[in-house]
């Protein structure tokens, strides 16, 4: 899926790695506060935008910054039924 590695709780993806980049699921509420963080952006497809979606650049993810896009993913996806 996305055509790299995805890490998923309850079948729903929560995170994965494309290249150096993190690709994170972001709840609707938190698109914007995510969007402002060093190295987000929003994540394309074709030309498109995928809402619910961030990619963040691999050059700002030290441990620190990793869990807090983490948790900000593991948050999006608790709201959503098991697959």
């Amino acid at each position: 899926m996305f055509g790299g590695l995805v890490f998923t709780v309850q079948g729903n993806t929560v995170v994965g790695v494309v290249g150096d980049e993190l690709l994170v699921r972001v709840a609707p509420d938190d698109t914007e506060q995510a969007l402002a963080q060093p190295g987000a952006r929003p994540f394309e497809v074709r030309g498109r935008i995928s809402k619910g979606w961030v990619t963040v650049a691999g050059e700002v993810l030290d441990d620190h910054v990793l869990n807090d896009w983490l948790q900000l993913g593991r948050k999006a996806t608790a709201a959503l039924p098991p697959k």
